[in-house]
């Protein structure tokens, strides 16, 4: 088995190497696997390891480098796919009981592409049930229970891609997928301490995933840098006929001349969060003190006022209707695991055509208002999240809190923007905090520059957690 270093080493750095040929794909996945059997159940990371095609990848991947072959930067290198994307022949559980057994006789558009490019599937992670796209209340409302954090198993991954990041945070694999509707991945990158990124909306297709709000999904790489989530997006992303919101071309990446032009400028926002946990706009102000030693012009600005997260939340609540409308219908909701989730579908219910509208109006003209911030900025930043992790026992519905109507998850995905969390240090209980970037719809460059060049000069990103 290879040392557990070689296994937090980056996705460009295992590339290289299986590229060079000083680590063997077969090797590589051994190891991978053995540390997601030994430590994948004490996290409740995964739904199904897939060893036998993971090995079956591997050799394939061997046997074709050795032959000069080369695929590009995936080529032998290991992965995990949140459990609501469709692999042939494996199960597809959408994080739920009653859909435990199920299988799909096909295989989604990005794992086709990740079958080309001659990644390697260690598995299916784990998830909240249906995304939570019926809503939930628990940490404990997925088929595996509650996914446990590795910098301190009380505390939680956050959701609902909380496998995914499980898994990468620790090191059983060196990057997976999640899925994003409203912080599904920004959440988990930040709790979990690893890169996470909420593409523009369409710039991956969806084509074989599950679905929950068909104007807000996407597809997200996690991993351990920012540039790890470029070279994956380069790969996954680009147009798809069989999903028609898909963005048009490709996604090159490394590619400079879509980079912003130097220096890079950041606008730090002032008023997106009611409330954060000391210490972490500390953590986020070093972290953009760090990109103005090193050339970007920061200054503050503020999210003009707006109903965003009640049009995001009201937008997904009325498209879920529809996503699960066999399910609602039919009452197999009641068999969910979350009480939340057994009944939302028929709150959704109440809503009509009209007020689907209206609120989609209001959409647009929040939209307008986020994108004229982009003149005068390439990218707007803030905290991953408002607090650090979680107790996976303090979890619990928050739905008589005050609503957060600028926090950054809501505005960037009503408004399909793309988005990144790094890490940038750590709580006083040593949870990871994250700094957050936020572009231009469709300038997804914009957002991995600015947290690469962050991590281009700390370390955040290379401290593992307490577990091995």
């Amino acid at each position: 088995m290879l040392d557990e270093s070689v296994l937090y080493l980056s996705v460009r750095e295992l590339g290289d190497q299986i590229r060079d040929r000083k680590i063997s794909p077969v090797e590589l996945a051994e190891s991978f696997l053995a540390r997601s059997e030994g430590l994948g159940p004490k996290l409740n990371a995964y739904a199904t390891i897939t060893r036998e095609l993971a090995l079956k990848q591997a050799h394939a991947a061997e046997e074709e480098i050795s032959v000069g072959h080369y695929r590009g930067p995936l080529h032998g290198v290991p992965y995990g796919l949140k459990d609501l994307v469709a692999v042939e022949g494996y199960p597809t559980t959408w994080g739920a009981r009653i859909f435990a057994n199920r299988k799909f006789n096909y295989n989604a558009t990005l794992v086709e592409k990740l079958n080309s490019a001659g990644a390697v599937l260690i598995g299916k992670v784990a998830m909240i049930e249906l995304a939570g796209g019926l809503g939930y209340s628990s940490a404990h409302a997925s088929l595996q229970g509650a996914s446990r954090n590795p910098w301190n198993m009380k505390y939680w991954t956050c959701g609902s891609s909380s496998g995914s990041g499980a898994a990468v945070s620790a090191a059983l694999v060196p990057w997976a997928l999640g899925s994003d509707t409203r912080g599904s991945t920004i959440c988990p990158g930040a709790w979990c301490g690893i890169a996470a990124m909420r593409p523009s909306f369409g710039r991956v297709s969806r084509w074989g995933a599950m679905a929950i709000a068909w104007s807000m999904d996407k597809l997200c790489p996690m991993a351990r840098t920012a540039d790890d989530c470029g070279i994956v997006l380069s790969v996954i992303g680009g147009h798809d006929p069989k999903d028609i919101n898909s963005l048009p071309g490709k996604f090159d990446y490394p590619a400079a001349e879509l980079e912003p032009k130097t220096p890079l400028r950041i606008g730090r926002l002032t008023n997106v969060w009611d409330k954060v946990e000391p210490g972490l706009d500390d953590a986020v102000n070093r972290a953009l003190k760090v990109l103005e030693e090193n050339g970007a012009r920061v200054s503050d600005v503020a999210i003009p006022d707006g109903p965003y997260e009640q049009v995001a939340e009201l937008t997904i609540q009325m498209e879920a209707v529809s996503a699960f409308q066999d399910l609602i219908e039919s009452g197999r909701c009641m068999q969910l695991e979350d009480p939340l989730g057994k009944i939302n579908g028929y709150a959704g219910l109440q809503f009509s055509v009209g007020d689907y509208l209206q609120v989609q109006r209001v959409r647009t003209f929040l939209q307008e208002r986020i994108d004229r911030l982009f003149d005068d900025y390439d990218v707007l930043a803030t905290a991953g999240e408002s607090s650090a992790a979680s107790l996976i026992e303090g979890v619990d519905d928050d739905s008589e809190d005050p609503i957060e109507e600028r926090a950054p998850d809501g505005i960037s995905s009503l408004c399909g923007l793309p988005a990144i969390t790094v890490p940038c240090g750590f709580s006083k209980d040593n949870l990871p905090f994250g700094v957050q970037f936020l572009g231009r719809a469709t300038n997804d460059h914009a957002v991995i520059a600015a947290a690469r060049l962050y991590q281009a000069h700390t370390d955040w990103h290379t401290k593992r957690p307490p577990i091995s």
